[in-house]
């Protein structure tokens, strides 16, 4: 007898870095962009749906190592990723990440996918999502405060989706702000580098502060934040890692994604347990309030939750039947007969 064939159900569509990178450029990175926004939107409408629970974390000097889960109740997604600030030095990702979702009706999976270029653009794709429904109007100008691996897909979505045409760029590293001007130097933006971050928000509408370092940190005063701004901190991830002194958050009017994991990993762990936010779900569903005068300070505490994590490879799992960027992985034992695995393996062998 010969050894079985697997069925077509055991194959598995494998989308690696190379076919993530294809199918960037394939719809265009301001494009891909504006599509994970919407589809992030779109979620976010329905968010009542989802199955919602802080991500598993696993915490050690060096960094941190979290599984994301969600499910709409039909397709069940996770990501594995990880959190190094210290890789950096050793010429290392600082985050890497691989996601998958599954059929909920049958547990099988139905996609395998990288996600630290997915995760690049989709934390970039909400940072400005949620910067459409808060930023001051007519607001062109955002400083980037931190221009390490993230700023660039930070400076594109606020592009392609909000219109900024100006940035004011800032690190502590001159050679990291020379890198991400370089790298946007053909995308139509005006650049200025800074030396200090004080000197980065001259006229900025949206501060985006992105660092890496896990530490209690103080990146922006009190005294540095005037009346009006948009604040997009994505910085503060974990517990122990925060960007903003304190005073700011008081000032501000709170935005988060699911408040059970952002007290404890966000910009507000510094604040008392009733300290009041908004969650961005109730602003873009019209049932509560976002911005309400041009001298609010609005303050998205973004930490990264697994529904945007979804609505990322359910934007990828759309798109890569016409393209043809991904490869087949013969993943699930899906023996003909249900009950005989053995007999499959057995018959492997012949």
């Amino acid at each position: 007898m010969t050894a079985p064939k697997p069925s077509e159900l055991a194959f598995v569509p494998f989308v690696s870095v190379e076919n993530m990178m294809k199918l960037v450029h394939y719809i265009g990175i301001e494009a891909m962009l504006r599509g994970l926004g919407d589809y992030i939107e779109d979620d976010f409408r329905r968010w009542e749906l989802f199955d919602k629970t802080p991500r598993v974390a696993s915490h050690s000097e060096e960094g941190v190592i979290e599984l994301m889960p969600t499910s709409d109740g039909e397709v069940y997604g996770f990501k594995y990723v990880n959190g190094h600030p210290k890789n950096i030095h050793d010429g290392l990702q600082t985050v890497t990440a691989f996601g998958l979702l599954a059929r909920v009706g049958t547990g099988y999976p139905v996609l395998l996918s990288e996600m630290t270029v997915l995760t690049a653009m989709r934390t970039a794709a909400s940072s400005a999502m949620v910067a459409k429904h808060l930023a001051p109007k007519g607001a062109r100008c955002m400083a980037v405060i931190g221009n390490g691996a993230q700023s660039e897909f930070q400076a594109l979505a606020m592009k392609a989706i909000c219109g900024i045409d100006t940035l004011r760029m800032y690190d502590i590293d001159s050679r990291a702000t020379e890198k991400a001007m370089r790298n946007l130097d053909k995308f139509g933006l005006s650049m200025t580098a800074c030396r200090t971050p004080e000197e980065a928000m001259e006229g900025a509408q949206i501060i985006t502060t992105c660092t890496a370092d896990k530490q209690y940190a103080t990146i922006l005063t009190d005294n540095m934040v005037g009346a009006g701004i948009h604040i997009n901190a994505i910085g503060g991830d974990c517990p122990g890692k925060t960007e903003l002194h304190r005073d700011i958050l008081s000032r501000s009017t709170v935005f988060v994604e699911y408040p059970p994991q952002t007290r404890i990993e966000g910009e507000i762990q510094q604040m008392p347990e009733d300290f009041p936010v908004t969650e961005m779900w109730q602003v873009i569903n019209g049932t509560a309030p976002g911005r309400v005068n041009d001298n609010q300070i609005t303050l998205f505490d973004g930490v990264g939750f697994a529904i945007e994590d979804f609505s990322a490879l359910r934007y990828v799992w759309g798109r890569i039947k016409e393209t043809g960027f991904y490869q087949d992985l013969d993943m699930v034992a899906d023996p003909d007969d249900p009950r005989d695995l053995f007999g499959m393996l057995l018959r492997s062998g012949k």
